[in-house]
Parts: structure tokens; sequence; C-alpha cells
């Protein structure tokens, strides 16, 4: 099995868009990408609704810490429980889940029932159904193409999720200033609905089975050592921690960056960030063969740190958004094939622990990273402007130095290369 997925690494020419062809596939990722904007909506949607509850600080960052808990929590319990249960029925588990969750919230908010505690239960819910949902939803990708196509589907796949993170926002500011919180949470719930019928009309071919059985426990501790054994998923889970420390910062003060254009510049800048994720998809299709994912890695890296250091520099509206796009393309270019490496090492039985492993690494170093250079920004004694260009400066210098791991953690073998 370790031999095959070393084979399936090989780069194979495909169209970015190739996996659009499958049928199954292309249904999915357009059912996914309605349910990831409805998610976004929710997410504006909550935040403005808990200022208007309570507007303390606390509260509201509160929002965020209901949100994100559910990462560290249940992220490596919802990996095992998907290798150890039917996929399928638990990602209908989970997603009627979060249906009811929104639906509920969506009722109490326009009943004016709603309470900053109920507020932050409901979130946290969501962020459980999601967190839940995650490593079985990508672990379901080999299942729908063929494994010459796995990489465009993967990088299509985050792609989808960035396009609805530029559209979504967008949106959610609309309905709620035309309609409330609560039609926002009811479209959320509505967002639902094209993955489940997939759910439930789709007859997956059966998966290979685990080589033993167990607890909940012990199917942790199985992924846990296998992490520990396969040289590439290591290489993975440092290379994605190295990456997302400092890449945070990007997402930590890009508001801030963006005060000086208001909240359309916000939005604009956040719609090239997609643009450009969805130029990395194709990108990644024609370099795939030609590269290998050391070297794509690097490069996006680069590119990144680039756009950082370029971001905070720019003076105009143009410019910021030509950055922002190009740091879209080199964080699906990264993310996309770090994702794809971590999914090609490992076989079926265990590779949704390999995922929420990966998912907890990325998420945990955002979150870190985050509070660290929120820290970092307001420390600086000097004006806000000069505040923000040391922190993203020292962030993109950071990145290039963790390049120095690449010797020691590589994520293809020389041989196929």
């Amino acid at each position: 099995m370790q031999n095959s997925a070393q084979a399936q690494l090989i780069p194979l020419r495909h169209s970015a868009f190739a996996p659009l062809r499958e049928p199954l596939f292309r249904t999915l990722w357009i059912a996914a990408v309605i349910s990831y904007t409805g998610s976004w909506m929710q997410n504006i949607a909550t935040g403005w609704l808990m200022t208007s509850l309570n507007a303390s600080p606390i509260w509201v960052a509160l929002v965020q810490v209901a949100l994100s808990l559910p990462v560290f929590l249940i992220a490596l319990p919802a990996g095992a429980l998907a290798d150890m249960i039917d996929r399928r029925k638990f990602l209908l588990f989970t997603q009627v889940s979060m249906v009811a969750a929104a639906g509920v919230l969506g009722v109490l908010t326009m009943t004016e029932a709603v309470t900053p505690q109920l507020l932050l239960v409901f979130t946290f819910l969501l962020g459980v159904g999601a967190v839940m949902n995650d490593p079985a939803w990508q672990a379901l990708t080999p299942d729908l193409v063929p494994g010459s196509k796995l990489g465009a589907a993967v990088a299509l796949n985050s792609a989808g999720f960035n396009i609805a993170r530029a559209v979504g926002p967008a949106l959610g500011g609309l309905v709620v200033a035309a309609s409330g919180s609560g039609v926002a949470f009811l479209l959320n719930a509505v967002s639902f609905v094209g993955v489940i019928l997939f759910l439930y009309r789709w007859k997956p071919k059966e998966r290979e089975s685990p080589p033993h059985t167990g607890t909940l426990l012990e199917a942790i501790r199985v992924g846990i050592d296998y992490a520990r054994q396969d040289k590439r998923i290591q290489a993975v889970l440092v290379r994605t921690l190295a990456f997302s420390l400092f890449a945070s910062a990007f997402w930590a003060l890009l508001p801030l960056i963006a005060r000086n254009y208001g909240a359309a510049g916000y939005g604009a800048m956040l719609a090239y960030f997609g643009l450009g994720a969805l130029a990395g998809a194709g990108l990644l299709s024609v370099v795939r063969h030609k590269l290998s994912s050391d070297m794509i890695v690097t490069l996006a890296t680069i590119v990144f740190a680039i756009a950082m250091f370029g971001i905070v520099r720019a003076h105009n509206l143009a410019l910021s958004s030509l950055f922002s796009g190009a740091a879209g393309l080199a964080w699906i270019s990264n993310l996309a094939t770090l994702n794809l490496v971590a999914q090609m090492s490992s076989p079926g039985w265990v590779r949704a622990r390999m995922i929420s492993m990966y998912v907890l690494v990325l998420q945990g170093g955002l979150a870190l990273g985050s509070a660290v250079w929120g820290v970092v920004a307001a420390s600086c004694v000097v004006e806000l402007q000069m505040k923000l260009t040391v922190a993203l400066t020292v962030a993109a210098a950071g990145l290039i130095l963790g390049l120095l791991l690449a010797p020691w953690y590589r994520l293809q073998n020389r041989e196929i290369l």
C-alpha cells in the first residue's frame, strides 16, 4: 500500500478542471461551494448579532473562540470516527446536525429570543459539526475521482472554499443589512441541503477495512503511531505548522491593512484573494508534472512572504488587491500540495486520521499565530501603520527562515522527484 501511495504521487498531466468532468465530484463540488458560502454568511451574521446583543469586546471575541475551540477539542476523535464507521452516514449525521443548529438559531433570532449565551452555544455546536465533518469530507475525494486527477481535485476543493471565503462575507453583509442575522442563519441551514441530497443518493464502493478495530482512544493512538512512523506525514505536519504560524499574520491583520479603503475595499481584497486561489488551482495542474511537491511549497511560501511584505507597503487599493491575489495563489498552492501529500501518503483505513492531524496543526497554527501577531503589532511603540509594517515584515522573514526545515522534512522521496 505504501509503495502504491508513493507511485500515485508521481505528477500526471491533467487540466485543472478535469475533476469537474467527473459527475460525482462536480455535483458535490457545486453543493460544497454553496454550503461554504452559507457558512461564511453565518460567521459574518454571528459577529454582527453579538455586537447588538452585547458590545463588550470580550463577548465579541468569544464568538471566534466558540468557532475555533472545537478544532482543538475534537479534531482527532473526528478523524478516528471517520475511519472507524461508514463515512457517508457519518457525514449525513454531521450535515443534518448543522442544519438543525443553524435553523434553530435562525428561528430564535427572528423571534428575538436569542441571548448572547445562546448565540455562543449554537455557534459552538456549528463549529463542532464543521470539525466533525472535515476529515471525513476530505477523505471522500479519492472515492470521487481517478487517482490521476486527485491533485487537481484537492486544489479545486481548496479553491471552492476560498471562492466562498470571498463571496460569503459580502453576501452575508447584504443579507444582514436587508433582512437581519436571523435570515442569514436560515439561509445557511438551507445551504446544506445540496450536500445532504448528494450523500443520501450516493452509493460508494466498499472501502478498505482497517487492520484492527477497537475503542475510539485506541483508534486515535493507532493514528498517532502511524503519523510518527511515516516520514512524509511528519514532513506535512512540520511544514504546515511552519507555514501557518507566520502566514496567520496576513489573516490577523488584513482588516487593519484594509481600514483605509473601507468595507468595499476590504471586500475587494478578499475577492482578489479568492480569484488568486482559483488561478492557483489552475497553475498547480500545469506545474505539478514539472516541479516536486517540495519545490512547489518552497516557491509558494516565498510568494506568500513577498505578498505580505508588499501589501503592508502598498498605498492604493489596486496594488493592495494585487498583493492579495498573489497571496491567494500562494496560499492554495501551498496548502493544496500539503493536503495532497497527506492524502496520498495514507492508506484508506487511516486517511481521515491523517487529515484530522493536518487540520489540527493548520488551524492550531493559524489560531496561535493570529494571537501572537496581534500582540506583536500592539506592543510596538509606534503609530499603527508602522506596527503593521513591523509585524508583517517579521512574519514574512519567518516564512523564509522556516524553509530551512525543508532538507530534514521532505515531502517526496528523491526517487520520485
